[in-house]
């Protein structure tokens, strides 16, 4: 059991505060809107971004290279971004505050732009952009290297030169291209696949547990931790995908433009009271730090401990029960006493499972133009709550819930404990429960945070007990 001090940690709740910043997003976008006046390839991959796939090309931008000047680094300080050199870009420039692309300053009068894409491969497969003699349409690093870099379009010349270059990465911030190194890509094959066809029913979460950090040791072993990181996410996405229809549509929606899902916003995990710690430190092994904590309020009953992998571009929404009291302490590393009762998240684990274990996740959140995909998926017959956050800068809603039946097993013992009661069980028997959603979310000004009020009314919304009512009403 941790040793970490148990008294009240108000500075926690204090430490991370996130706020809108138009002024760099201004920037931003006047460095995009030129590119696009260049680089009429980049224009209509914009537009077709939107109107196949409900997404912003912004949101799908890695970086932005530009020629180097005294005004523009100027505008860069005053907007809030700072200077970070990564392995080759020693004038890279981050904003720390919020959750924008990395200008990358150099001598070369070419603007360059780089989207996230999951594969360089499929992107320009799906571009039908062919490899040429001359090596114009090379992709840069052999597969699963931990950056591969295309360039896909290249549009004027001079100072009016514009290219648009796809980019994959796998838990790596620099520019350099690795050397090939066919062991390695070995290795990297081998663990993804173990993360992808990992066990996840044991007779106790204790053994599941055990299993998984198993598997995470080798691959850092092998690969390093952001690398490791990487593969397991991937894996992670693929069991909540073949699990979520909404999350099947759109993700066939993004294949079409050779993207992936390189738009994930944060991946939501719900925990039992007694898994939440060892979730915690798997996640920690895994790179992940701590950032802001949420709590619904006494009504709602549950809080939340945001973490961040920076290098591997992860963030995880991890949800539990818990008291007002215990949103002071450090819940994430001293495990929380058992409870005669179960809140939503605790509910909904005994009736899937953990979300790292048997369950899966419960949604995964990419970035969209919310209206846009609002409607697309709605057209494809999947429909969308009520949005729980309409914020000028952040909006936020769940698609209808994937229903999945429920383990007699877990029935029986919900009952037993009396955490439902049986006329409930039997809705859930023959109906069975929510068990994951797709979320569309809406960033701007590059807004990182998110909205506690909101988060409790979806928690509140989802309840499956409610569900079990309005399905037996």
């Amino acid at each position: 059991m941790s040793q970490r001090s148990s008294k009240p940690d108000v500075s926690a709740l204090k430490k991370f505060h996130w706020d809108p910043q138009p002024a760099a997003q201004a920037v931003v976008n006047a460095v995009l809107a030129e590119f696009m006046t260049r680089c009429p390839e980049a224009a209509n991959l914009s537009e077709r971004m939107l109107h196949e796939t409900g997404t912003r090309f912004l949101d799908w931008v890695d970086y932005i290279a530009l020629p180097r000047s005294p005004e523009f680094v100027a505008k860069l300080e005053q907007t809030g971004f700072t200077k970070h050199p990564v392995p080759g870009a020693p004038d890279a420039w981050q904003h720390d505050g919020a959750m924008f692309p990395r200008f990358v300053l150099d001598d070369d009068k070419t603007l360059r732009v780089g989207i996230k894409v999951e594969s360089v491969a499929d992107f320009v497969c799906a571009m039908h952009i062919h490899a040429l003699p001359d090596g114009k349409h090379d992709i840069k690093g052999e597969p699963l290297a931990q950056l591969r870099l295309v360039r896909a379009f290249h549009h004027g010349r001079g100072d009016k030169a514009a290219e648009l270059w796809g980019v994959e990465r796998h838990g790596y911030r620099g520019f350099e291209v690795p050397k090939p190194d066919a062991a390695r890509t070995a290795l990297a094959m081998k663990h993804a696949e173990h993360f992808r066809r990992r066990c996840r029913d044991f007779a106790n979460d204790e053994q599941g547990f055990a299993h998984t950090n198993q598997l995470i040791d080798a691959a850092i072993r092998d690969l390093g931790v952001d690398f490791a990181c990487d593969l397991f996410f991937a894996g992670e996405r693929d069991y909540w995908q073949r699990r979520n229809r909404a999350g099947q549509v759109q993700k066939a929606r993004q294949d079409r433009l050779g993207l992936g899902w390189a738009n994930h916003d944060h991946h939501t995990y719900r925990s039992s009271r007694e898994g939440f710690v060892p979730l915690v430190a798997m996640l920690e092994k895994l790179g992940f730090h701590c950032r802001e904590r949420f709590y619904a309020g006494h009504e709602a009953g549950w809080g939340a401990q945001v973490l961040e992998q920076s290098v591997s571009g992860i963030t995880i929404f991890a949800d539990v029960d818990m008291s007002p009291e215990e949103i002071l302490g450090d819940f994430s590393h001293i495990p929380m006493a058992p409870r005669a009762e179960l809140g939503t998240v605790g509910l909904w684990c005994g009736l899937h499972g953990e979300a790292v274990l048997q369950a899966g996740m419960h949604h995964l959140e990419c970035q969209f133009n919310w209206h846009a995909l609002k409607d697309q998926l709605a057209a494809a017959n999947i429909g969308t709550m009520d949005p729980f956050t309409t914020f000028p800068y952040l909006r936020q809603a769940f698609t209808e819930g994937e229903r999945w039946p429920v383990a007699e097993a877990r029935l029986h013992k919900l009952v037993d404990k009396k955490f439902i009661t049986p006329a409930q069980a039997n809705t859930f028997r023959g109906q069975g429960a929510i068990g994951s959603h797709l979320e569309n979310l809406e960033r701007n000004d590059g807004y990182k945070g998110f909205n506690q009020q909101g988060v409790s009314q979806i928690i509140a919304k989802t309840d499956p007990r409610r569900q079990a009512q309005l399905v037996g009403a």
